[in-house]
């Protein structure tokens, strides 16, 4: 592990999108220390932080609408980076378009496809086309580009305020519980001294071997050891269907008894248990703490 100043050499922290964006929020209430640097995508802000060009990327993962993020669960395993942080951001939309312009006008709205899972109410009720843009803050930016008061943005507020549009109706998200979980990821892992009563999230990757009832039997240390599992991805891997490569969320520090016995037994059935990080849980996942959006988890980085 290298020491801080090595690791945040950069002052920056990489996201997928443009400014306006959640994910620049998200950045800026994860990492307030860094300067948000506005990626094209996924990759690109993966990127940055594997060539050193930012310190963190904070990356949206699941949201409580729409599922999982499903670029970044491709990503995510091949990366060669550590989960280091968590944070929980309510999502809202809003309509925007040009100055002047009638929501009766529109006939069409741009924005992530993301977005347009999260918004299907309000896009049926009034027959509009989506037309999917790279992130929620550039379907903004083309609106206030193009011109044409027919066109409309699905974006965050600040969006609006960036690009000087008009916001047409407010919270237009399906869901009043809207939410999208990030994860900061960083090229260095973070050492986590546990500490009583503090409650953590562990995240990582294991391979079954192919023989029958290899997952049962893997899982199965979890459940006899009390530990709750969060979340369970699968993945195909080398191109075969025989080979399955999960992604794992699950509570608790690896010092925990119960969960060391519980991965102990997990690698008695798989090929490869790779571990991705330990982390402070987020106060909105557990309940705990005040849901004060001035009271934010920080992902461990000074």
């Amino acid at each position: 592990m290298t020491t801080d100043a090595a690791r945040h050499a950069t002052g920056k922290v990489a996201y997928q999108g443009e400014p306006g964006a959640n994910s620049h929020l998200a950045c800026e209430q994860m990492a307030e220390h860094l300067e948000p640097m506005a990626c094209q995508t996924f990759e690109d802000a993966i990127g940055a932080v594997q060539d050193g060009t930012a310190d963190l990327a904070v990356i949206p993962i699941d949201n409580s609408s729409a599922g999982r993020v499903a670029d970044v669960h491709h990503l995510l395993p091949g990366s060669g980076l550590w989960l280091v942080g968590e944070h929980f951001l309510p999502i809202h939309f809003h309509l925007m378009a040009l100055p002047g312009a009638d929501i009766e006008q529109i006939r069409s709205v741009r924005s992530h496809a993301h977005a347009f899972g999260q918004c299907r109410t309000i896009i049926r009720e009034h027959g509009w086309r989506g037309v999917v843009a790279d992130d929620t803050a550039g379907a903004a930016r083309e609106v206030s580009e193009g011109g044409d008061p027919t066109v409309g943005a699905l974006s965050p507020l600040l969006a609006a305020e960036l690009y000087g549009l008009d916001v047409l109706a407010s919270d237009v998200e399906d869901e009043h519980h809207n939410t999208t979980r990030f994860v900061a990821l960083s090229p260095e892992p973070v050492e986590v001294t546990r500490q009583e009563g503090t409650p953590y999230v562990t995240s990582f990757l294991f391979r079954v071997r192919n023989i029958p009832s290899a997952l049962y039997k893997a899982l199965g240390g979890f459940a006899t050891n009390g530990v709750n599992m969060t979340k369970l991805e699968s993945y195909q891997v080398g191109g075969v269907f025989a080979a399955t490569q999960f992604y794992a969320d699950v509570e608790g520090h690896p010092e925990d008894t119960g969960l060391g016995y519980a991965l102990e037994e997990l690698s008695f059935f798989t090929d490869e248990l790779r571990m991705l990080g330990t982390y402070p849980a987020s106060p909105l996942r557990t309940g705990l703490g005040s849901a004060d959006p001035t009271d934010r988890p920080r992902p461990h980085a000074p």
